[in-house]
Parts: C-alpha cells; sequence; structure tokens
C-alpha cells in the first residue's frame, strides 16, 4: 500500500527529533533534499523548525506512517514478550568478528539489548554514560549489555573507545535487525535507522520486557533498566 504524501513530512520531523541536539545533522542540506523532491512539506528552516515544535502530535502521526498503522500495527511489528527473541549475527565493535544471539544466550547472562540512532550523537553519547556508569550494578545481577545501531563497524569501534565503554555495539548496516525488532525507522531519501529503544532478554533467549519510550528519559533510562532486569530476575 502506499504510503500518503504527508506521511514523508511526518517520518522526517521523527528524524529530527531522535536526532536533535546531534552535531552532525544538517538540516538545511536535508531541508534542501526534500525541497527538490518537490514533497511541497518544508518551506523555510523558521517555519520547519516551529512545525516540529508539535512533537507530541507529530511524534504520533509519525509512528503511524513507519508502522504502516496505529497501535495494531505497533504490537504487529514489535516481537511479543514471552517468545524467543528474534535472532541475529552482526558484526561488532570488538573486532573479534560477528556476534550472535545464540552466542549471547550461551553466556548465561541476561542481556540488555539496546538500539540507537546514531554513534557520537548526544543523545546516543548520554545513553552509553548511563550504561557505562552502571555497568558494575549490571555485572552484580549477571546481565551484559550490547549497543545496536546502523552504524558502520568502525564508527561504533571509534565511539566505544572515545567513550570508554566496557561493553560493545553490533552494526546493523541496513537494518535489517532492527526490522526484526520493530525499531527500525525508514526515512524515504535517507536510509534506515534504529530507533532508541531497549529489549530485556533472559539466559534462555526469552525476551522479558521492552522499553519503547526511552528517547523522553535518555538520562535515567540504565536506572530504570537495572530497577526492571532486577524484579525479572526474583520473578524468575
Amino acid at each position: 500500500m502506499a504510503r500518503p504524501p504527508q506521511c514523508n513530512y511526518m517520518l522526517f520531523t521523527l528524524f529530527l527529533v531522535l536526532f536533535k541536539s546531534c552535531d552532525s545533522f544538517s538540516l538545511g542540506k536535508m531541508q534542501m533534499r526534500l525541497e527538490n523532491d518537490n514533497t511541497g512539506m518544508v518551506g523555510t528552516k523558521r517555519s520547519f523548525l516551529a512545525k516540529t515544535a508539535a512533537t507530541v502530535v507529530v511524534g504520533s502521526a509519525a509512528s503511524f506512517c513507519v508502522l504502516g498503522g496505529g497501535k495494531e500495527a505497533m504490537a504487529a511489528t514489535l516481537p511479543s514478550t514471552g517468545t524467543k527473541a528474534p535472532m541475529f549475527e552482526l558484526e561488532n565493535s570488538k573486532g573479534t568478528g560477528k556476534t550472535s544471539l545464540e552466542g549471547l544466550v550461551r553466556s548465561g547472562k541476561w542481556t540488555v539489548l539496546y538500539f540507537y540512532p546514531g554513534a557520537f550523537t548526544s543523545g546516543c553519547t548520554l545513553e552509553a554514560r548511563g550504561f557505562q556508569k552502571d555497568i558494575e550494578m549490571y555485572r552484580k545481577l549477571n546481565a551484559q549489555i550490547v549497543g545496536v545501531s546502523v552504524d558502520p563497524v568502525e564508527k561504533n569501534s571509534q565511539f566505544c573507545s572515545a567513550e570508554g565503554l566496557d561493553f560493545y555495539m553490533l552494526s546493523d548496516v541496513g537494518g535489517q535487525v532492527s526490522r526484526l525488532y520493530g525499531t527500525a525507522l525508514s526515512i524515504p531519501g535517507f536510509g534506515t535507522f534504529s530507533n532508541r529503544q531497549t529489549y530485556i532478554i533472559d539466559p534462555e533467549g526469552m525476551l522479558r520486557h521492552v522499553f519503547l519510550d526511552v528517547e523522553s528519559h535518555v538520562a535515567r533510562h540504565s536506572s530504570e533498566v537495572l530497577e526492571k532486569l532486577g524484579e525479572l530476575e526474583q520473578a524468575a
């Protein structure tokens, strides 16, 4: 089914929300690309920025377009908790080749699998630092942290090194795994990116919890994950 033309505008707005405060984001370049695409949806930079202020309304509409529907589409796209987490195998930032979910499960640990839009952006840096700050608490809970983005291996490796991270990232170039986990955002003309979502997977490979609304409280996200992880382990 063809996507209504207004959805392209909504998708782009959501993309801006996800990458707000990102120094590498070029609004002028992307605006020009959209204008050249004859969408007629973007006026001046000032008017466009004014429209992004209504993030709640536009974000909801953008999710509708990305997923092809409302809440029903989201439920159909996201993997269900209490079921086996989607299998994957991706290149890791450690330089040791590929990491698979099967290998993570074999470790006998809980896995915090978090998807993020892009290395070195302010929000993603803040999120990674939060996990790093609490790394010893995750270890006490027998948990491992693994990040996923569409960034290439080299960029993820540089990011981990620059931030001194004791965990690693996986490169989902093309967004195939992000699609499996219902976190892919496909922006017409700009490719696919990973939305900021986190998944807790138990030592049996079962998906136990999904954090969807991470973007609005990145700074405290690690604390929320630790709290939920503790609850799940006590109930197991």
